[in-house]
């Protein structure tokens, strides 16, 4: 297969048509393609995004309702972990390989990746020890390759991937090994993830002088790994690039876990015998509700009609709740899917939701002070914050500046896609879910 026919697909979450215009290197390389404007999906967050792009449909079709699941049986919560067969849908790979063609494919570094259709595959998978630490790894498709990359590259750098620490040197290592893995193996489909720019917006704001910053370090190394191609290639391969969404500034946090608390609906027990650690009662709450960014899923027991009706009444209200969505009004965005809360929350533009349900700091669990994406029933970006005094994460939501997930509605939530060949987006704003037939069209 020859280079010239493959097709790299660079998902860019924050990416904005603003941004690009400080990229001079981006801007020399798609300066003969196409340039859109993207518009995300709601919930514009990671893993919903990313399923709409790799199978062109929406949560009540793929199932992905948020960067986590509630398993309503098992009362257990689960957060960035799971596997790709929670996507309910065939994605490009599937396709691809559907066509009977030779098509080889690689993913490097999108959620939901573990066991999924591609050929080749890394994304960070950390052992967990009995001890509680961690131990740097991978999965990687076929699975020894990640100590290939591990002895050319060294470990993937985890806590520069998320935590106070991230930055630089994750998206180093993840450009570097792709440049590698696609001189290696030839694939002719390979989607890369870069959070690179999701950091600095979400911790300081997206106009912040860091996420500025952050904007210009990522065209320095999208220039290097390109020349790294063209020196071994003699060309630079067809690529499109693509905001997964746009960070928009935020001054207000809501609680709806404190709110439902509150209201009585809401159930606490001990974390463990004897201590004042106030863990959440999934089975014997009325309503809780799962946090994600700009949105919420709040999980009502038994379906009670007239706890849907009270949950209802008490949001309607609530300064930076924009919508509250209950039964078939879930549809207007296609989130009316069974793994879905009863309730859906969702956000103003300049307003987040955060997952405390304690009032007392002193009772926060034990996990709240920590990086620990898979403990906490919700997603937590005060885990890009250190408090240098006490030695731990803060428990401040308002040091958050900038948040997403929210439907698009005002320009400045728009994002971009990009090309550096003519012809392969078009000329009209496109949806997250049209690109899963751009990518097909696009790979020979």
């Amino acid at each position: 297969m020859e280079s010239d026919q493959s097709l790299l697909f660079f998902s860019v979450p924050g990416l904005r048509a603003g941004d690009v215009a400080m990229m001079p290197r981006l801007q020399a390389l798609t300066q003969r393609g196409d340039h859109v404007p993207l518009r995300s999906s709601f919930p514009a967050v990671t893993w919903p995004v990313q399923a709409n792009m790799l199978t062109g449909c929406l949560p009540s079709e793929h199932g992905v309702i948020a960067n986590g699941f509630y398993w309503r049986d098992a009362h257990e919560v689960e957060m960035w972990t799971a596997w790709n067969d929670k996507i309910l849908r065939p994605q490009v790979w599937d396709v691809l390989r559907a066509r009977g063609s030779n098509n080889r494919t690689a993913v490097w570094f999108p959620m939901l990746s573990k066991g999924c259709g591609a050929d080749f595959v890394c994304m960070p998978a950390p052992i967990h020890n009995p001890d509680g630490s961690e131990s740097l790894w991978c999965y990687t498709k076929p699975t020894e390759y990640y100590g290939a990359l591990r002895d050319r590259f060294g470990h993937f750098p985890l806590q520069h991937f998320w935590g106070p620490l991230a930055g630089r040197p994750s998206s180093q290592w993840i450009l570097d090994t792709a440049a590698f893995a696609f001189q290696q193996l030839r694939p002719s489909f390979f989607y890369i993830y870069l959070p690179h720019l999701d950091y600095a917006a979400q911790k300081f704001g997206p106009n912040s002088p860091q996420a500025l910053s952050a904007v210009r370090e990522l065209d320095e190394m999208l220039g290097v790994f390109f020349d790294s191609l063209v020196e071994r290639m003699q060309q630079t391969p067809r690529f499109i690039m693509v905001s997964e969404y746009v960070i928009t500034d935020v001054s207000h946090v809501s609680y709806p876990n404190r709110i439902l608390r509150e209201a009585g609906l809401l159930q606490v027990k001990p974390e463990r015998d004897g201590a004042d650690l106030e863990q959440l009662d999934f089975a014997n709450s009325d309503a809780w509700a799962l946090v994600d960014h700009q949105f919420s899923h709040v999980f009502i027991r038994d379906g009670n009609p007239s706890v849907i009706h009270q949950v209802e009444e008490l949001f309607r209200s609530q300064q930076g709740i924009a919508e509250v969505l209950i039964g078939e009004e879930r549809s207007k965005y296609q989130m009316n899917h069974e793994r879905s809360g009863e309730c859906i929350l969702i956000s103003t533009p300049d307003s987040w939701q955060a997952y405390y349900w304690w009032f007392d700091d002193a009772k926060a669990p034990s996990y709240a002070r920590t990086v620990d994406i898979h403990r906490k029933p919700g997603y937590d970006p005060v885990e890009l914050h250190f408090d240098p005094v006490n030695r731990c994460i803060p428990l401040d939501a308002s040091l958050i500046g900038g948040s997403h997930g929210a439907p698009a509605t005002e320009a400045t939530q728009l994002g971009i896609a990009l090309t550096n060949f003519p012809g392969g987006l078009g000329s009209h704003e496109l949806r997250d879910i049209d690109l899963f037939q751009k990518m097909m069209d696009a790979v020979k």
